[in-house]
């Protein structure tokens, strides 16, 4: 875009702003999605930039967040069984389960790896074909794909001790449940640039038009999110409701087609629970048939276990918007980064570690 062409010339914060402040009349709330646009968003305190009345308003996009507390207790008793190597991406490990973590079941001897790839972990099943090596498949559409080919490989490879316990979740659905909400008071989105790499944009236009929201694809820089603003501002000024594209050094109109071939052979749209929000229906990438027999929660026989939230938690109202992390109580108090009541305190990308790590004292 215009000014991120210049975007080491030191006015082009100032010029930003300063259309911004002239292109807004009148109050507005919006929503980035992405937990990275929120941490760049506290980190550098953009919402105090704005003019008043333009309300950031912190989305459910933290694929660690929304994890639903039953799948880390899935996690749990695959990961403490005998015969069983579980690997996952390190942020994982301190989300609380209904008791415990993974790391507290590591520390009391269960064989879990971080790993930085899921490759490495179809690494440890060739090398290991005694032990079920079983891998966490954690995150939005962004991570999918290498996860996918992962799956893929080890069919093509014939390997019978390897699995995934599959967690991915879809972000359009998740926007739509927001907005289908009667609390909702969303009037435009921020959507997370990294996904529509994958992605593409064709997902949102049905969405703009129903719900009546302009939707602009923004990257997760400070300049990048100011100008995502400015555009929907201008959006929602003027009365359009239309799919902007504000990352278009990253983001095609198509996505990535070669991803999205891998996708749709391995994955299939299924029901997702979201933890703290429920069901929401068509939200998450489940195994299709051909590779069923890498399904984690089959072969070990945990799909039955079902929990309930800690009520002293607030993480769905703050993953949904109607409120900020430091409207909760325990927020700092009975609920820190090394005691955490819920996954949003716990992952890099959640907006109460956010406020915790750079608004604490000023809240």
């Amino acid at each position: 875009m215009k000014y991120l062409d210049e975007y080491r010339e030191p006015e082009a914060l100032n010029k930003i702003l300063v259309l911004i402040k002239k292109a807004t009349t009148r109050p507005w709330n919006i929503m980035e999605v992405c937990g990275g646009q929120t941490h760049s968003i506290v980190k550098y305190q953009l919402q105090k930039l704005l003019p008043q009345g333009i309300e950031l308003i912190h989305g459910p996009g933290c694929p660690v967040c929304v994890t639903s507390l039953e799948l880390i207790d899935k996690a749990i008793e695959i990961a403490s069984k005998p015969d069983v190597t579980f690997c996952s991406f390190g942020d994982m490990l301190r989300v609380p389960g209904s008791e415990t973590n993974l790391m507290s079941a590591k520390a009391e001897g269960a064989d879990i790896r971080i790993l930085y790839s899921p490759l490495d972990a179809l690494e440890l099943a060739r090398q290991m074909p005694e032990r079920e090596i079983v891998f966490f498949g954690v995150g939005f559409e962004t991570t999918a794909p290498a996860i996918a080919m992962t799956i893929y490989q080890a069919k093509q490879e014939g390997l019978k001790n390897f699995s995934v316990l599959v967690s991915h979740f879809l972000v359009p659905p998740a926007i739509e449940a927001v907005l289908s909400s009667p609390k909702c008071v969303v009037n435009g989105f921020l959507a997370a640039g990294h996904v529509c790499t994958v992605m593409g944009v064709e997902e949102y236009p049905p969405i703009c038009k129903k719900y009546q929201v302009p939707v602009v694809v923004t990257g997760f820089e400070p300049l990048d999110i100011l100008e995502g603003l400015y555009l929907c501002i201008k959006q929602l000024e003027e009365g359009r409701f239309e799919v902007e594209n504000q990352y278009a050094r990253s983001v095609k109109q198509e996505g990535n087609r070669e991803a999205l071939k891998m996708l749709s052979q391995v994955f299939k749209p299924v029901n997702r629970k979201w933890r703290g929000i429920g069901d929401i229906p068509f939200s998450g990438f489940g195994l299709t048939e051909p590779y069923q027999h890498f399904d984690a929660e089959k072969r070990f026989a945990v799909e039955t276990i079902k929990r309930e939230e800690n009520p002293a938690c607030i993480s769905a109202e703050v993953l949904q918007g109607f409120k900020k992390p430091h409207d909760c109580p325990a927020f700092g108090r009975t609920c820190t980064p090394e005691n955490p009541l819920g996954a949003p305190m716990v992952s890099t990308e959640g907006a109460c570690a956010a406020y915790y790590r750079y608004q604490r004292l000023n809240t």
